[in-house]
């Protein structure tokens, strides 16, 4: 029987052991046969940026290795897609080098499959050699403060994912509001301030969301505080956003009184990034702008305490604090500022997805050092998940590329899961439980057709926001 079929023996014979491997009820036998079987296999869990950078490395470093990338969604690249300001399309660059990673034979995607739903970690470990979580940070740090439940209060998450096109945060932001409060002084914190306060004709040729277009254009936002507890030498935003701040045509700052001449003779000792980021805001507060359409102002040395208001904000009271050196110190003084709309970006929280996971509640991400998680061999975190939300994309990828390349070290020297099946056994039990795998190829589809939708918008793409439509165009 073999020389009548000796073309199509090898691929026989390979399906006659998966089926024995799957079926086999010796786990020892089991591991013996995927082991021999397969070369080794990795699941990157997550297909933003930590998850790409990992990925790259891996298959650089381990030759032969072939990655599984699990998404959630049935779009790759999370936060670039999803996070990066629509007017910041150079950051979105990084999206043409992971397509070449998504597009190599030792790639696979698998987005529209959710972990914690579809397959667990524990599966994932039976099924790869090593797993990597790389999933990020998707729930907004609360306030804890009383009246953050009144209407209007909301997360800078929200409004960024609002007019980056996020599926689950379709939901319209009002912005009926004239005076919006921000709380926190990152560049998730600025981004959104320049959104709130730029024309419409600066972001109509963007991939902005066509509603958040729409939107933005019936704005009656008039002047947006951004209010942090900390002083201008300890402000998160970088010099970039700010500069682009001060710059944007139609809108001024409104500077708050604070003393920026109190540290120009610190300016000489500061590191070269804090320095600069000083100076333009001594410049800019020396040199003020003609009051303008809108307005904005960055009041430090503030925090929140309670959000006013009967059913809507309409106030936030705030506790004045001082600095006593880098520490911050209250004091027994409040102000009220007004707002219709309430903010508050004070950083991303990231989520347990498997109750077997080990996991940091208060800080929101999975135990671990240098990228391998405790107690768990051939388990490794990555990202906003390992990290908490921290930095930009390229300490994304420096801190990915490392661990990238410590799971190919660990397999080279045999520290690694145990596994017991084929990555495709675990596949197709995935389908039987009602996903349907979007791989590479198919996301395509959908990119072509964002694509053209932009076009005749003039924009680089208008983007899908239901996740039904977005199935829909896939399958055709």
């Amino acid at each position: 029987m073999r020389s009548a079929c000796f073309r199509c023996w090898p691929r026989c014979d390979d399906l006659l052991q998966r089926i024995m491997v799957r079926s086999s009820p010796w786990p020892e036998r089991r591991r013996q046969l995927a082991m021999t079987t397969d070369q080794p296999y990795v699941a990157v869990v997550g297909s933003g940026p930590a998850g790409f950078y990992a990925t790259q490395q891996i298959i650089k470093k381990a030759p032969g290795c072939r990655v599984d990338l699990f998404e959630q969604l049935p779009v790759p690249f999370g936060l670039v897609r999803f996070g990066v300001a629509p007017d910041h399309p150079e950051v979105k660059n990084v999206t043409t080098t992971f397509c070449q990673t998504a597009s190599s034979p030792a790639v696979r995607l698998l987005a529209d499959v959710t972990v914690g739903r579809h397959v667990t970690v524990s599966e994932l470990r039976r099924a790869y050699d090593a797993v990597v979580l790389a999933y990020g940070a998707d729930d907004d740090r609360p306030l804890g403060i009383p009246g953050e439940q009144l209407t209007n209060v909301a997360s800078a998450r929200h409004l960024v994912g609002w007019y980056n096109g996020l599926p689950g945060c379709r939901s319209p932001v009002d912005l009926a509001a004239e005076h919006v409060v921000i709380v926190g002084m990152g560049n998730v914190a600025l981004d959104v301030l320049r959104l709130l306060t730029a024309s419409v004709d600066a972001l109509a040729g963007t991939d902005i969301t066509e509603s958040a277009l729409a939107a933005l254009a019936e704005s009656r936002v008039r002047h947006v505080t951004v209010v942090g507890r900390r002083g201008p030498l300890q402000a998160a935003f970088t010099i970039k956003e700010l500069r682009e701040q001060i710059h944007l045509v139609g809108t001024s700052a409104i500077w708050d009184g604070y003393p920026f001449h109190q540290l120009e003779p610190l300016l000489p000792d500061l590191p070269r990034p804090r320095r600069r980021l000083t100076e333009l805001m001594v410049k800019s507060a020396r040199s003020p702008r003609a009051a303008e359409r809108r307005t904005w102002t960055l009041k430090f040395l503030r925090s929140p305490l309670e959000a006013l208001g009967t059913d809507a904000v309409d106030q936030l009271r705030v506790g004045v604090n001082a600095m006593d050196g880098d520490h911050v110190v209250g004091t027994n003084q409040t102000e009220l500022i007004p707002c219709q709309m309430l903010l508050r970006s004070i950083g991303y929280k990231g989520r347990q997805i498997d109750p077997a996971l080990p996991f940091d509640a208060a800080r929101g991400v999975i135990p671990n050092t240098d990228g391998r998680v405790h107690g768990a061999p051939g388990l490794y975190v990555t990202g906003w998940i390992g990290t908490g939300p921290v930095g930009v994309i390229l300490n994304t990828m420096s801190s990915s590329f490392a661990v990238g390349k410590l799971v190919a070290d660990d397999l080279a020297a045999g520290k690694q899961c145990d596994r017991v099946m084929h990555p495709d056994e675990l596949v197709q039990i995935i389908r039987e439980r009602g996903a349907r795998p979007v791989g590479f190829p198919d996301w395509l589809r959908l990119d072509q057709a964002e694509e053209e939708r932009g076009r005749r918008v003039g924009k680089p793409r208008e983007k899908v926001v239901s996740v039904d439509e977005m199935r829909r165009i896939i399958w055709g």
